[in-house]
């Protein structure tokens, strides 16, 4: 049951990659810039969503899914990142807190001005999440499955 399950988040993981890395080098393309166009701000904004939704299923759903595909203790949000940091699924626990910390401006922000300002450390930080996700896709591959066979 556990494998089904753990076969499942793999795949939403990657539909969540395919989409983040579609927006990625949409945005990448349009640069960063004092204006956008209404096209390349809705461009943008679809990153910034993207983004947050992949923090969010990363941390609050895969990795605790790997937690309990490996047994550990369904603990609390920061046993779960450090549980990921010792599988080497990220390598900097202080850069995932900024990470998660740019999703909260995201999710808290009504105002398009504001939103604006974040658009360089989204692009600088979904490159990261990309790799992350990479990085957990192949430990799921690796120890998960291959392990449970």
């Amino acid at each position: 049951m556990m494998i089904d399950k753990i076969k499942q988040d793999r795949k939403l993981l990657e539909k969540q990659l395919f989409w983040v890395e579609i927006s990625f080098n949409e945005c990448v393309s349009i640069g960063i810039k004092k204006e956008y166009t209404v096209e390349e701000f809705g461009k943008f904004e679809t990153l910034c969503s993207r983004y947050s939704r992949g923090i969010d299923f990363l941390i609050r759903k895969l990795f605790r899914s790997i937690d309990e595909f490996e047994f550990e203790n369904q603990g609390t949000l920061i046993d779960v990142v450090n549980n990921a940091h010792k599988r080497g699924l990220i390598g900097d626990i202080e850069e995932l807190r900024m990470m998660k910390d740019v999703r909260n401006t995201i999710v808290h922000e009504y105002i398009e001005d504001e939103l604006v300002d974040v658009f360089e450390e989204v692009l600088e930080y979904t490159e990261k999440l990309i790799a992350m996700i990479k990085n957990s896709l192949d430990y799921i591959n690796q120890k998960c499955l291959l392990d449970a066979k």
